[in-house]
């Protein structure tokens, strides 16, 4: 059994190229900075584009391995300027949701999946809608994060 003084909380983060994607983000740093823990963001490549292009896959995996990698680097690189925290990164392959299934059951320590609604108001997300509508698919919490909230918004929460 885990002690609890060595117990360090990991925030989920599912991090993708779309802006509300930065909202979440933010949201977690500035929680880990206030009440400690890590936060661990998550890149999924979706392989699923990869089998309709013949001998190409192997390329298309590489590229997208590589903008993953840098996507998780710079949000990494934020986190670290809102505070002195701990971050962890992970890339899986397949469906986003169910990356994030099997990493919550691979890791114990993660302990709150945060996720920010669409800012452009075209419904609140894939994400969101898949896990509101599973509501014990990941047996941890779900923080949503609006996704027109602003950086001091979100300090001021925290």
């Amino acid at each position: 059994m885990r002690q609890v003084e060595d117990y360090r909380r990991k925030f989920l983060v599912v991090v993708d190229d779309k802006p509300e994607c930065g909202r979440a983000a933010t949201f977690a740093a500035y929680r880990v900075r206030r009440t400690g823990g890590t936060v661990v963001f998550l890149a999924v490549i979706d392989t699923a584009d990869f089998q309709q292009f013949l001998g190409g896959e192997e390329v298309m995996r590489a590229d997208a391995v590589e903008a993953a990698e840098r996507l998780l680097a710079t949000h990494a690189a934020r986190a670290r300027a809102i505070g002195d925290i701990a971050v962890e990164t992970a890339i899986r392959e397949g469906r986003p949701a169910d990356a994030v299934e099997q990493l919550v059951r691979d890791d114990p320590g993660i302990a709150i999946l945060v996720l920010a609604s669409n800012a452009s108001g075209d419904g609140p997300g894939e994400l969101v809608t898949a896990f509101a509508n599973r509501t014990n698919a990941l047996n941890i919490p779900l923080t949503i994060v609006p996704g027109s909230m602003t950086d001091a918004e979100i300090e001021a929460v925290c």
